[in-house]
């Protein structure tokens, strides 16, 4: 069974809560601030555009089911998915990256999770998106949000400004999303202790079990789980429209 809210309005709570930069609210993006997942608009539209040739389509549809089915680690399917942007402008592709959220992406942000964002910045509190997504993806979130602090994954880059093909490291997911959240607190002197986290996937219960005030916001099954096991308050959100059913049309931003 799902673990209950500790309150009926978490707004209110958090209006109630200490008021100050010490206090930190950190926030997933996938599944957490946006419905769905926000990379799938890019590839979305290299395919439209045909600049994706039928290898890198089927290549990238391969890994991320690898990946769901724990065949694949996180890191090589970033790596994976990078490698086709090999020589590609970091500045054009944060151009495009800013038309595919207007276009295809903010209607996808929870418009709950945007009021949950706005009562943090309200009392004052130290707001960061916290995300494996790439700056592209989640920079633009961010700037519609008003979230000043990104902690995510960036592009390696030579010294023209073009992609090498491969992703910084160290990769941010799982224990390094945690390690970077820690490190960010320590350098802003954020208390982790009477911080918040709102995530939805299994691979942040690291971070959850740190923070003093863990949210998980529609749980996948091993997060609900331990949401259960130790009471957390989950929090139930719905986006602007129905989300039914996961094609290979909607993948590919055509359903």
């Amino acid at each position: 069974m799902d673990a209950q809210p500790v309150t009926p309005d978490p707004i209110a709570e958090i209006a109630a809560s200490p008021a100050g930069p010490r206090v930190g609210a950190f926030f997933d993006l996938d599944g957490t601030l946006v419905d769905g997942f926000t990379a799938t608009a890019h590839a979305a539209d290299r395919i439209r555009r045909r600049q994706a040739r039928v290898g890198e389509v089927l290549g990238v549809v391969e890994a991320a089911l690898r990946y769901r089915l724990g065949r694949m680690q996180f890191e090589r399917l970033l790596t994976r998915a990078a490698g086709y942007l090999h020589g590609e402008s970091l500045a054009e592709l944060d151009d495009l990256g800013e038309r595919l959220f207007a276009e295809r992406i903010a209607a996808r942000v929870f418009p709950y999770m945007h009021e949950i964002v706005q009562a943090h910045q309200e009392r004052g509190h130290t707001v960061v998106l916290s995300s494996s997504a790439l700056t592209i993806h989640a920079e633009p979130v961010a700037r519609f949000t008003g979230i000043n602090h990104v902690l995510c994954n960036h592009f390696e880059l030579d010294d023209a400004g073009l992609l090498t093909g491969r992703i910084a490291k160290p990769i941010i997911w799982g224990r390094n999303k945690s390690t970077a959240v820690q490190r960010f607190c320590e350098a802003n002197g954020v208390e982790l202790q009477r911080s918040y986290f709102y995530a939805d996937g299994d691979e942040d219960a690291v971070l959850m079990a740190l923070v003093g005030n863990p949210r998980p916001v529609n749980p996948r099954s091993g997060l609900a789980a331990m949401a259960a096991e130790h009471g957390w308050p989950v929090l139930r959100v719905e986006g602007s429209g129905t989300r039914k059913r996961v094609s290979f049309r909607r993948l590919i931003g055509y359903d």
